[in-house]
C-alpha cells in the first residue's frame, strides 16, 4: 500500500509500505478520504511540541480519514464489510510508526464494543472510541469533517456554552469556524471571530454575528464594541501568546476562557488581574457523534465552510494539499485515498 510518511522534520513521502497485520478484534479498511489540518498536520509535518514530545520519526501522517470495511477478524460482531467508519488510519507497520495513520491506502478500524463486552483491556481508549459507523447517508468526503466538529462540540459543551453566550474565538481555522458553528448550534447569542481577512466569507457563513480582521489596527476595538460589557468565553484556536492576552482583555469579570491551539506550546501564561475561569479539560469525541449527526443532518454544519470538493488531491499530492493548508489558501484540503 501506499503511505505519506514524515521521515524527518518538514519532509513528506508517499512511500510502498507493507499492508497493516489485522487482529482478531479489528477490522482491515480501504481508506477513502482525509482532510488536512492546517494545525496538527502542520505540526506534525515540522516535529513541533507537543508531539515531539512523545512521537517517534518516522511517521504515517494523517488523523481526519474515513475508511470502507473490506475484512473482519474472527472476534468482530459489531462492523461488517460495507461500514464506513471514521477517524481510521494505520498502525506502525513495516518499520514506520503512526501519527494516527490517516493518509494511507489501507487502515486497521478496532471493534472496541466487543472489546468492552469480552472484558479485553483498552477498549476504553480514545483513539479506538472515535471509530464510530456513518450512516450510509453521509458522503465519505463530509465523514472527514466529523473529527473537527466532534471535537470542537465537545470541548465547549463541557466549557459550559449555552443558550445566550457571548463568544469570542480567536483563529479562523478549520477548528475557529467549527467552534463558531457548534457555538452558535448551542444557542449562543452571540460570535464573534477574529480572524484572518481572506477568512471573513467562511465565518459569516458558519454563523459567526461579528467578524474582525485580527490584523486590523482596529481589531480589539472593533471585538470590544461587538459585546461592550465583555464575553461570557473567550476560546483560542489558534495558542498564540499574543491572542490570548488579547482575548484575555475582552472576557467579562468572572468569564472563561480556554486555549485549544497548540502553535506556542508551553510558552503561553495566563495575565493575574480580574476573577476569570480558565477550561483546560479537553474534550472527547465519542461523547458528541450523535449530536454532530443531528446538527449536520438538519443543515446546522455546513461542510463547504472547509472543504472545496472540486480541488480534491490524490495522495501523490501530499505535499500540495499540506502546502495549500499551510498557506490557508484552503481550510481542509480533502485528499483522495483510493489507488
Amino acid at each position: 500500500m501506499k503511505a505519506a510518511v514524515i521521515e524527518r522534520a518538514g519532509c513528506v513521502q508517499v512511500q510502498e509500505l507493507p499492508e497493516p497485520v489485522m487482529g482478531d478484534y479489528e477490522a482491515r479498511c480501504e481508506l477513502c478520504f482525509g482532510s488536512v489540518c492546517a494545525g496538527t498536520d502542520t505540526h506534525l509535518l515540522h516535529f513541533h511540541r507537543p508531539f515531539s514530545s512523545w512521537m517517534k520519526l518516522p511517521y504515517i501522517l494523517g488523523h481526519e480519514s474515513v475508511g470502507r470495511l473490506v475484512e473482519i477478524g474472527s472476534k468482530v460482531r459489531h462492523l461488517k464489510p460495507g461500514d464506513m467508519i471514521t477517524r481510521v488510519g494505520c498502525p506502525a507497520t513495516g518499520g514506520v510508526n503512526s501519527g494516527w495513520g490517516g493518509f494511507a491506502e489501507t487502515g486497521i478500524a478496532t471493534d472496541w464494543r466487543a472489546m468492552q463486552e469480552d472484558g479485553v483491556a483498552g477498549w476504553d481508549n480514545k483513539f479506538l472510541t472515535v471509530q464510530q459507523i456513518l450512516p450510509p447517508d453521509i458522503a465519505p468526503e463530509v465523514g472527514t469533517l466529523f473529527i473537527t466538529w466532534r471535537e470542537t462540540l465537545s470541548y465547549i459543551t463541557r466549557m459550559g456554552i449555552g443558550p445566550g453566550a457571548t463568544v469570542l474565538v480567536t483563529g479562523s481555522g478549520g477548528n475557529g469556524l467549527a467552534f463558531v458553528s457548534q457555538a452558535r448550534n448551542l444557542g449562543a447569542a452571540h460570535v464573534t471571530l477574529a480572524g484572518a481577512a481572506n477568512r471573513e466569507g467562511e465565518g459569516k457563513l458558519s454563523g459567526a454575528t461579528t467578524f474582525v480582521d485580527y490584523r486590523s489596527g482596529e481589531a480589539r476595538k472593533q471585538v470590544q464594541a461587538a459585546v461592550p460589557g465583555g464575553y461570557d468565553f473567550v476560546i483560542d484556536a489558534v495558542g498564540k501568546a499574543a491572542s490570548v492576552a488579547e482575548g484575555q482583555r475582552c472576557l467579562k469579570p468572572g468569564g472563561t476562557i480556554g486555549i485549544y491551539g497548540v502553535d506556542e506550546c508551553g510558552k503561553i501564561s495566563l495575565a493575574p488581574g480580574k476573577t476569570f475561569t480558565f477550561y483546560g479539560g479537553g474534550y472527547d469525541e465519542a461523547e458528541t457523534h450523535d449530536a454532530v449527526l443531528a446538527h449536520y443532518r438538519a443543515g446546522r454544519l455546513n461542510p463547504a465552510v472547509w472543504t472545496d470538493r472540486a480541488q480534491t488531491f490524490t495522495l501523490d499530492q501530499i505535499g500540495q494539499a499540506l502546502e495549500a493548508a499551510a498557506s490557508r489558501r484552503l481550510v481542509k484540503p480533502l485528499i483522495s485515498l483510493k489507488g
